[in-house]
């Protein structure tokens, strides 16, 4: 690990800032400005560790593709995929596997569709209600959790063209 990848510290960081947080007399300002701080240590060790991974595996590829076993396996599996997947489109073309097919995607479809609103519902009640757990029909009692995660502006906006 080089000097930019320092986990122990990221650690430490994370526990003065819970730490900073517990304290009667700190201002938010000063734990969003710690909270910053390490949002943006995690960022740089991250990219760090995704240059240096790249790297391993250009590394691990190329030993991959000057094997000639290995890229005459590579070359017959490639085969056998294509092969598979003539044979699947021609199961797709019958009318029961089609239906079924069509079914399963437009199931698909309709279940992601729910899932983003019952994600957008869920924050909606904890925001109102101030818990973050619901009770289902079946009795069972879920959290409701988030995943956050960052995305470069520059990919938002060069994907929509």
């Amino acid at each position: 690990m080089d000097e930019n990848t320092k986990p122990a510290e990221d650690v430490t960081e994370a526990v003065e800032v819970t730490q900073v947080a517990l304290e009667p007399g700190a201002k938010n300002s000063e734990i969003l400005i710690n909270m910053e701080s390490l949002i943006k240590g995690h960022i740089s060790t991250i990219d760090t560790l995704e240059v240096e991974a790249k790297k391993i595996k250009d590394m691990l590829d190329d030993i991959f593709n000057n094997d000639p076993t290995y890229q005459e396996h590579e070359k017959a599996s490639k085969e056998a995929a294509r092969v598979k997947q003539n044979t699947k489109a021609q199961i797709l073309k019958q009318p029961q596997a089609a239906d079924l097919d069509k079914k399963f995607k437009d199931l698909k479809g309709e279940l992601k569709e729910n899932q983003g609103s019952l994600s957008d519902y869920l924050q909606e009640y904890a925001r109102m209600s101030g818990v973050n757990e619901i009770e289902g029909d079946d009795g069972e009692v879920r959290e409701i959790v988030y995943h956050a995660k960052l995305i470069k502006k520059s990919s938002i906006f060069a994907n929509k063209n």
